[in-house]
């Protein structure tokens, strides 16, 4: 491993996906927002986890691309509760790429999403967590 080079975060990733041809933009990259469903999906998993019961995306604080996705590419998403308050959750964010064929691993993009405890009605709850 060269100096320097970052590691995915220890443990399994909330979701593995690979990246298809019908998730690019017009320039053959992988669609970034097919990437941030992606991050939502595996943040909220960890929220309706830990509030044992439906949680809604409230917020995506600090988004940044690194690089690119490849078709082919193998996406890692992990997800970590970072803070709870009474009915909202801020889950931090990563999501890692690795070649189909290769084992180098490289973070693509991180975030902060933070969701909120809904009841049936859609209304916050407090977190059961």
């Amino acid at each position: 491993m060269a100096a320097g080079m970052e590691l995915p975060p220890a443990g399994d990733p909330a979701i593995r996906v690979v990246a298809m041809p019908a998730d690019t933009n017009a320039n053959g990259d992988i669609f970034g927002g097919w990437l941030v469903s992606m991050m939502d999906l595996a943040a909220g998993t960890v929220a309706s986890k830990h509030s044992k019961g439906r949680a809604a995306t409230i917020a995506i604080d600090g988004m940044i691309f690194h690089r690119p996705v490849k078709v082919g590419d193998i996406v890692s998403v992990y997800a970590d509760l970072r803070s709870v308050g009474r009915t909202s959750m801020k889950i931090e964010v990563a999501a890692w790429r690795q070649a189909r064929d290769g084992s180098e691993n490289e973070r693509v993009t991180q975030a902060t999403i933070t969701f909120v405890a809904i009841d049936e009605q859609g209304r916050p709850r407090a977190v059961d967590g």
